[in-house]
Formats: structure tokens, C-alpha cells, sequence
């Protein structure tokens, strides 16, 4: 493993490296032209240092890239056809688990059980090792002739400046491309096992069924007249009380972040001094920094208890999984998502506003209630979207404080559960991946995704009816 670590670093380094060295050769080479032909280059120096480093290192990583997603499958299915004939009695489901155990020997992890195996790891390795060297040398020529060819053109008549922008802008939106296609991907995942799972389970069972129990289903028997019921094996799939208990844990969320971020921004922005609001905007983004896994900790031992024993005290029943424990911790965690973006779009205001409303007579709290939030309006919006998707998708703090209990309740006192967990719940562990249970994760993906595209456009539209435009 050391040996391959250290091959690619040095491949890695002598690509960085060719990249430099280019970039000094072709602006030394452009500047003795100019001198002597006495002209002025079209474009700074520097471009043209880029424009050769482009040719040099854009088609390696490209070559990089090829080579690593096709020849270590190629290596691998040929490794296993020769385990196929070394073991030609080996079970086809025992095939993979070999294959994994080749890896590790070719890779020195373990050591080999028998001659066989040590053989094949041998030749493995081998072809590994050829690989490796015919990367290297297919690599070197390829920036050997991209240098060769960029440096060529390389002339103070050259627009090396556009052909850096062009490419520049063929790059940003590849990107652009592959973040889309990126999102299409996801959905089209999501839909196609969502598909699968609403061929064997009622759209009106799931939307609107009020049981959600996918380990066990329950069916009338016998038993049914003296109203029990018996576990059958299909799974409950009624997403109503998974869906209540997010969108009460989030709105929990919201009642606590929303207010303490929003006039915390407005303090730092409208009335804090320059050094006082050095000091509190950092402080308050320390919070965005800490692991959720940490306020999970906080919330199921302080925050629970907390409100279990404050209960007691008023004499209310708090269980000890409660989604007021995981809402109030959820909020806290995002008060620095809204007060810093509350507090950038509230800055971004202009000042010509507030002056023109002093000048007007209007107090500073007139000044920010009727000027600055109203133009703030469609950015404060944004960061209340971007508060309500982070609460939405937590799952940590729910799981460890709200419990898994798929409750149908609206009280804030009892546990609930969120669908973020349940779809790791029905994701981890030894399930099977065709099984109805395990299908029904992605339909509770896909529908969480439809709600908060639903969030987004209600957001946006919300902003710009409301949202009224300065100058």
C-alpha cells in the first residue's frame, strides 16, 4: 500500500511540477520575442505562462481520470477470471468474498492462505505494477505533447488572454452541467426505488396512513373482533405521523432560532459598535462550527432532563425523548445560519435608505422596522429557507434526544419521530436491499425532497410579491 501511495504522489508531483516549469518557459519565451521584435505582447505575461500550463496539465488529469476508472476494473475482472480457473469449484456466492480477500493480499494487508491465492496476488500485483509504469509513461507523453504544441504557439501575437478566459468559461459551466446532471441523477435514483416501492404499497396508504411500522404490518384476523390485532410481515407505511413529527421538531426549531437570530443580526448590524460586533458575530458562528453529534449529546443529557424535570415541577408529563428537547437544540444549532446571513443581507442594505428616513424624521427603530427589514425582506427570506432545510434534514440530534418512535401527536411534550431517521434506520444494518422496508426509505426521500422544493418555490414566491425593490 505504501508503494502505491507513494507511486501516485510521485505522478502527482511531477504533474504540478511539468505545470510550473511550463509556465516559467512560455512566459520566458514570449518576453525574449517581444524584446526582440520590439512590440509589445497582446496579452500580460502571465497568460501566456497559463495558457501552456493548461495544455500541459488539463489533458493529464483528464488521461488521470480515464485511467482510474477503467483500469482497475479491467485489472480486476482479469484477476478474476484466473480465479475462476484456479478455482473452478468455487460457489459463485462465495466468488466476491475471494475477490475482496485478492485485493487485500495484492495490497499487503493479510497475508495469503494458501499457494493459490499467494499466486494469484502475485500476478495481480504484477499487472498492478505494469499498470502503474504505462500510466506514468502514457502521462509523460501527454504533457510532453501538449508543451510542445502549446509553446510552439507561444508569440506576443497570440490572444493568449482570451483562449485562458474561454477556457475558463468552458469550465465553469462544464460545472455548471455536472452540478444539474448531478441533481437529475439523485432524483432519478430516488423515483426510479420510490417507483419500485408504490408497486406494492397504496399511494393512499402511504400518504395518508396514520400507522407507520415498516418492521411489522398489521392485518385483521380472528382476533379482530375483540379489536387486537396481529403483526403480519409486509410493514405499516403511513407516512402521516413520520411527516408530523419533522415538521414539529422544525417548527420547534424555528420558534427558537428565528427570533434570537434575526434581532441578534439586527443588534450586530444597526446598534453594535464595529469592535463589539467583532466579537459577537465570530462568537455566535462558533456555534455553526460544533458537530451536531455534540448538540446530540447536549440535547439527550442536559436538554432532555432539563425539560423532563421542569415538567415535574409544573406538574407535566414530559417524556424523556421529547421533541421540545431536539426542536429547542435543533434551533440553537441554527441560530448562526440566520443571524449571519440576516446580518450580511441587513448590511447590503444602503445607507442612502437610513439617511433618507432620518432625514424624513423617522426614529432608527422606525428606520429598521419600516425601510431596512422591508428591503432586507427577500434575503432574510433566503436564510429562513436555508434554517428550515437544515432543520428539515437533521437527523443526529433527533435520534439521539426525539427517539424513533413514529407517534401520531402534535405535542411537543411526547416523542416523535423525523422521516430523516427512519430513512437511516431503514438503510443501516443487515436489510435487504429489495425488501419492501427497505424501499420505503427512498420513498420518504423523495418525498421530503417534493416539500422542500414546495418550501422553495412558496419562498420565492413569498419574496417577490413582498419583497419590494430599491433603487
Amino acid at each position: 500500500m505504501t508503494d502505491i501511495f507513494a507511486s501516485d504522489f510521485l505522478v502527482f508531483a511531477a504533474t504540478i511540477m511539468a505545470a510550473i516549469l511550463s509556465f516559467y518557459l512560455a512566459i520566458g519565451r514570449v518576453q525574449k520575442q517581444a524584446v526582440a521584435a520590439d512590440t509589445k505582447a497582446h496579452s500580460l505575461k502571465q497568460y501566456y505562462g497559463f495558457y501552456v500550463s493548461l495544455w500541459v496539465l488539463v489533458p493529464a488529469i483528464l488521461l488521470a481520470l480515464i485511467w482510474m476508472f477503467a483500469a482497475d476494473p479491467m485489472l480486476m475482472s482479469a484477476a478474476k477470471v484466473r480465479l475462476v480457473a484456479a478455482y473452478p469449484k468455487l460457489p459463485e456466492s462465495f466468488l466476491n468474498l475471494k475477490m475482496a480477500q485478492l485485493g487485500n493480499i495484492a495490497a499487503g494487508y493479510i497475508t495469503a492462505p494458501d499457494a493459490v491465492m499467494a499466486a494469484q496476488a502475485d500476478l495481480l500485483r504484477a499487472a498492478q505494477d505494469t499498470a502503474d509504469r504505462a500510466r506514468g509513461l502514457t502521462l509523460a507523453a501527454v504533457m510532453c505533447v501538449g508543451f510542445f504544441y502549446a509553446f510552439r504557439r507561444v508569440s506576443p501575437e497570440l490572444r493568449a488572454r482570451v483562449l485562458c478566459e474561454s477556457f475558463l468559461r468552458r469550465l465553469f459551466f462544464l460545472s455548471a452541467v455536472v452540478a444539474i446532471l448531478t441533481t437529475v441523477g439523485i432524483v432519478a435514483s430516488l423515483l426510479f426505488e420510490a417507483v419500485r416501492f408504490f408497486r406494492e404499497i397504496s399511494l393512499v396508504d402511504f400518504f395518508f396512513g396514520t400507522h407507520w411500522s415498516p418492521m411489522t404490518a398489521l392485518r385483521g384476523g380472528e382476533a379482530a373482533a375483540s379489536d387486537e390485532f396481529v403483526a403480519g410481515s409486509t410493514g405499516s407505511f403511513g407516512m402521516v405521523p413520520v411527516m408530523a413529527g419533522t415538521l414539529l421538531v422544525a417548527l420547534i426549531a424555528m420558534i427558537v432560532a428565528v427570533p434570537i437570530g434575526l434581532f441578534s443580526a439586527i443588534y450586530t448590524a444597526e446598534f453594535a459598535s464595529r469592535r463589539v460586533r467583532n466579537i459577537v458575530k465570530p462568537t455566535l458562528e462558533v456555534l455553526a462550527g460544533v458537530p451536531t453529534v455534540v448538540y446530540g449529546f447536549f440535547a439527550a443529557l442536559t436538554a432532555a432532563p432539563f425539560f423532563r424535570d421542569l415538567g415535574l415541577f409544573v406538574g407535566l408529563d414530559v417524556s424523556s425523548q421529547s421533541a421540545l428537547a431536539a426542536g429547542g437544540v435543533m434551533g440553537i444549532m441554527i441560530i448562526p445560519f440566520i443571524s449571519s446571513l440576516s446580518d450580511d443581507v441587513i448590511t447590503a442594505v444602503p445607507q442612502s435608505l437610513r439617511d433618507g428616513a432620518y432625514g424624513l424624521g423617522s426614529t432608527r427603530g422606525e428606520t429598521i422596522i419600516r425601510v431596512v427589514l422591508p428591503a432586507a425582506f427577500p434575503g432574510l427570506v433566503g436564510a429562513f429557507l436555508l434554517a428550515i432545510s437544515r432543520a428539515i434534514g437533521e437527523t443526529m440530534i433527533v435520534v439521539m434526544a426525539a427517539g424513533v418512535a413514529a407517534n401520531m401527536t402534535i405535542n411537543p411534550l411526547e416523542s416523535v419521530t423525523t422521516v430523516t431517521v427512519q430513512i437511516v434506520m431503514l438503510l443501516t444494518g443487515d436489510n435487504e436491499f429489495d425488501s419492501v422496508k427497505t424501499l420505503s426509505a427512498f420513498a420518504l426521500g423523495i418525498t421530503l425532497f417534493v416539500i422542500t422544493l414546495l418550501l422553495n418555490i412558496a419562498a420565492l414566491t413569498a419574496s417577490r410579491r413582498l419583497g419590494q425593490r430599491y433603487d
